[in-house]
């Protein structure tokens, strides 16, 4: 007997999202399928992210929203710290797109890969859920925590 793989324990009815979906429909998604990851799909259905519950809660870090420590120098305004991470809790905290909230580039599992690699990989990266992909990328189905045990 063959050993298992991800296409076998896998869920393959699961929905997923565009970038450009409003972050409302991902909400509606989660609570309806009662899941707790939805993946993010190109025009090609490749995997480009994921949108997991803990993507929609701000952290306590996130959430100190203050503007970067600055000082002023002969009238113009100069930052101690980046304004690109600044940006990104701003743009998660007021998301309106999936681009905003997703994870890109997330960690998938192939449909051939062994049920032993899925778990190791959930294991490793600290994960409750992973995308399964095809050969070319595609988005096949989702396989979870759960599902290897």
């Amino acid at each position: 007997m063959a050993p298992k793989t991800a296409a076998d324990i896998m869920d393959r009815e699961v929905p997923s999202v565009s970038r450009s979906d409003e972050a409302r429909r991902v909400i509606e998604l989660l609570a309806d399928r009662d899941i707790s990851a939805i993946p993010v799909i190109d025009s090609e259905g490749k995997v480009v992210g994921i949108v997991s519950e803990s993507d929609l809660v701000l952290s306590e870090e996130e959430a100190d929203l203050h503007l970067p420590h600055f000082f002023n120098i002969m009238g113009g305004v100069v930052f101690v710290e980046s304004m690109k991470g600044f940006e990104q809790k701003l743009n998660k905290a007021f998301a309106t797109n999936v681009r905003d909230l997703m994870t890109h580039n997330p960690v998938c599992a192939e449909e051939t890969d062994p049920v032993e690699k899925v778990a190791r990989l959930i294991a490793e990266k600290h994960h409750n859920h992973l995308p399964v992909v095809d050969s070319d990328g595609r988005l096949v189905g989702l396989v979870t925590r759960a599902d290897v045990l």
